[in-house]
């Protein structure tokens, strides 16, 4: 237990603060469904209780990716994570899906829906409380790619690197960028359903809501899929090619591998060098190479294999390829 309370408090924190903020959105939607009928409420009510319950298992699996290796999982538990994130995007799922069903269905048969003021009133507040959740979620993509933008300009940067955030912080920025959508699409589809005819509006927006939820779900299974097999990371690669090449003993690269298993990176390379060195000067190449190398973000551990010189540059051919 005192482990388990130990890797919690290393969870992911973006996480964790979006699962109690939706959670208490989806109380709040949930009564005002119940006083209102408002089918674009319903669908908001599933869409955060979803997202709710999304982020909590995102936080836990986050938590237990960072138990150290044991004998019996000597590489350590990194692709729980990704394993996390498959099961719970169909959550998702079947909440998208009775989102559109509920949606298509008031297309069918629209109804008038009550209660105007608090339906617009709570999914402005809703709206206010996802936008503030994706804005910190914006801040720690920016924090973990490295960069140091305040302002407006962390929306852009946030884009930007977007690719480069942790599983878990890519995961609450797609469904809070969704949710904050979704619930400007939801206010519009409500007033245009009490000020004209266009009662349909409502499952409309509905309909839109649940795609859009599947979206993420597409997305969150594509990347959480390719991490649980072993994803390549091709940037950090050539990056941490370079930093070995400026080393003066480094006479080439045969081969340098870095995957990705959840947030962490693990580092595989071959290299070439003067075949008259010692073995204890080979040795001393190894460990200057791997504190390097280990500074990098995220690296959690290197190995390096020695190879003698060949006289062919393998990794100038890799990074040029036209360069024979």
């Amino acid at each position: 237990m005192r482990e388990l309370l130990f890797l919690l408090k290393k969870g992911n924190r973006s996480a964790m603060l979006a699962a109690i903020v939706n959670a208490v959105i989806a109380i709040i939607k949930g009564t005002a469904y119940f006083f209102t009928g408002n089918i674009a409420m319903f669908a908001e009510t599933l869409h955060s209780l979803g997202d709710a319950a999304n982020q909590l298992f995102v936080f836990i699996g986050s938590a237990l990716s960072k138990k150290a290796p044991t004998e019996r999982f000597p590489n350590g538990f990194g692709r729980l994570v990704n394993l996390v994130l498959l099961g719970a995007v169909l959550v998702v799922g079947i909440m998208a899906f009775e989102t559109i069903k509920e949606g298509y269905s008031h297309v069918i048969h629209p109804t008038k829906s009550e209660g105007f003021l608090l339906t617009v009133g709570v999914l402005a507040a809703a709206t206010l409380l996802e936008s503030f959740v994706l804005f910190k979620a914006m801040k720690e993509i920016v924090h973990e790619s490295g960069m140091d933008k305040t302002g407006f300009g962390i929306f852009a940067q946030s884009f930007t690197y977007l690719g480069k955030a942790k599983p878990a912080t890519k995961l609450v920025f797609m469904e809070d960028l969704v949710a904050t959508i979704g619930g400007l699409v939801a206010i519009l589809a409500v007033i245009l359903s009490r000020y004209t005819p266009f009662h349909q509006a409502e499952g409309i927006a509905s309909i839109l809501i649940g795609l859009m939820m599947l979206f993420v779900v597409g997305k969150v299974f594509l990347d959480n899929a390719a991490g649980v097999i072993g994803q390549a990371d091709e940037e950090m690669e050539n990056k941490i090619g370079a930093l070995v090449m400026k080393d003066p003993d480094v006479k080439d690269i045969q081969g340098i591998t870095v995957i990705k298993e959840g947030e962490d990176l693990h580092v595989e390379l071959e290299i070439e060098v003067d075949p008259r060195l010692t073995v204890a000067a080979a040795d001393d190449i190894k460990d200057r190479l791997e504190e390097r190398i280990m500074a990098e973000k995220g690296v959690v551990d290197v190995t390096i294999e020695f190879d003698e010189e060949d006289g062919i540059l393998s990794w100038d051919r890799k990074l040029n390829p036209g360069n024979d």
